[in-house]
């Protein structure tokens, strides 16, 4: 054995077609309204912005009155209605029925199209009708599918308060966090835990995730003696959390690059670049890293690491050896593989709709160690993959599971390949100790659903109409 073969493989970089083929990212943004209670999303696009919404997350989204479209018609692409009057009209209807906290513009592909100026109406109309207004783009011809989240709180990051509120009303909101973690407590025993935090610079941590996970991700970081001064985004728009110069943030997503780089940029808060908290083995390193930066030491991450893994045995099975291939579609591609791995798969290649290798440098060094130690050959990683080429290249390597988007789904399951929806990720609770059974039982589930099928003599005519 020569030197070179004992060294770890580096990771391999490839960009194809420049295109992103993904969800339109409107589709990930609409999914914030029911995670900030007193916001109002109104996206500004055409009746196909409307049909895609309708079919994408069903037609009884539009019986919630806290989302809604504003329809561009002909009179507003030709210019022939003054766009002012047209928005003003729909926020004071929106005011009226509704009184929400906040109303978010949703820019889409139209409004770019015309150079509809979102940015330099909103401010004269927030004065005009008492609302704050936030304007976000999630348009696909700029942004991957779960950008549209991005956008929505690196717009959000520059409504945070600089400085903590003065009034008894105004501290009760931001302290939102502890209110959520102290519910029916008493006032001495808090007091008393208070006391176990180590002494650290406010951290606030940002991405949108159910509260149960907000909930455990807190805990978690409290184990270690360490506090969170806020979530970004809230529960609620008035709960945005104080952010303050030099603070400490860190991301829990790998599709928010643009909300970090707000934060550094135009709030001089200082990211701790670590892994994201997907499965056992990054939960535990973002942990770790966040430790670290404080200068604490951590505190049995190994023994509940291991515990985790012992209780995932029975999916373990299901999968080890076995191979994963990502066609790209939300982002979360390079820490599901990371994960994967450590599971005992291997996967030839990651497709990913945008690479941001600063953001993501932690979790690429982890996905490279996790290689290494797993004795598996580093992935291909392709920016903007050309989706012909990578059914070429699916057919020639036969992957046990494709992870894809809805598109590919169907075709791909009728020449006989096991896929997964990409989308289901996005929206099911994979963060922390405690979910990493879920993303599992969304990994295992086609591999379960053919076992079963053998089982009843089907894989035997599933071949053939294959060969057909």
């Amino acid at each position: 054995m020569t030197l070179a073969d004992t060294q770890p493989q580096a990771l391999n970089f490839e960009c194809e077609t420049g295109n992103y083929h993904t969800f339109c990212p409107i589709s990930c943004v609409a999914w914030l309204y029911q995670k900030i209670e007193d916001s109002f999303f109104l996206v500004i696009g055409t009746k196909t912005c409307g049909y895609f919404l309708q079919n994408a997350m069903g037609v009884m989204i539009f019986a919630e009155p806290r989302y809604a479209m504003a329809e561009l018609e002909e009179g507003d692409i030709s210019a022939q209605l003054n766009d002012y009057e047209e928005l003003k009209r729909l926020c004071d209807q929106i005011k009226r029925d509704r009184n929400p906290s906040v109303i978010v513009w949703i820019g889409t592909c139209t409004t770019e199209i015309i150079k509809m100026d979102l940015e330099g109406l909103a401010p004269r109309l927030e004065s005009e009708i008492g609302i704050p207004i936030v304007v976000a783009r999630a348009n696909g011809l700029d942004y991957a599918f779960t950008q549209g989240e991005d956008t929505v709180l690196a717009a959000m990051a520059q409504r945070c308060p600089d400085k903590p509120a003065t009034t008894e009303a105004g501290k009760n909101e931001q302290n939102a966090i502890a209110k959520l973690l102290n519910f029916g407590r008493k006032k001495e025993e808090v007091a008393a835990e208070e006391s176990e935090y180590a002494e650290h610079p406010p951290l606030v941590l940002f991405g949108s995730l159910p509260d149960p996970v907000v909930t455990q991700l807190t805990l978690e970081l409290k184990r270690q003696g360490i506090k969170v001064s806020g979530w970004l985004p809230a529960k609620r728009y008035t709960e945005l959390p104080v952010i303050e110069e030099n603070y400490y943030v860190s991301g829990v997503n790998p599709f928010l690059s643009r909300t970090a780089t707000t934060l550094m940029r135009r709030r001089k808060c200082k990211l701790i670049g670590a892994p994201f908290p997907i499965g056992p083995d990054g939960t535990r390193a973002w942990l770790e890293k966040i430790c670290s930066v404080f200068g604490i030491e951590p505190q049995g991450l190994a023994e509940r690491e291991a515990q985790i893994w012992a209780s995932l045995e029975d999916y373990l099975q299901l999968i080890r050896g076995k191979s994963v291939f990502f066609m790209g579609d939300n982002l979360l591609e390079i820490s599901l593989a990371r994960f994967l791995i450590r599971c005992g798969m291997s996967c030839p290649e990651i497709g990913i709709p945008y690479m941001d290798k600063r953001y993501q440098a932690a979790e690429l060094a982890l996905l490279e160690k996790t290689c290494h130690e797993m004795g598996v050959p580093t992935p291909r990683i392709v920016e903007k993959p050309d989706n012909y080429n990578q059914i070429q290249r699916i057919h020639e390597l036969k992957p046990d599971l494709v992870i894809t988007g809805m598109a590919h789904a169907n075709p791909l399951e009728a020449r006989g390949i096991n896929t997964k929806w990409s989308v289901e990720f996005t929206f099911a609770q994979i963060h922390g100790f405690t979910n990493s059974r879920d993303i599992l039982e969304l990994v295992t589930r086609p591999l379960r659903r053919n076992n079963n099928l053998k089982d009843l003599g089907w894989d035997k005519l599933v071949r053939e109409e294959a060969k057909l």
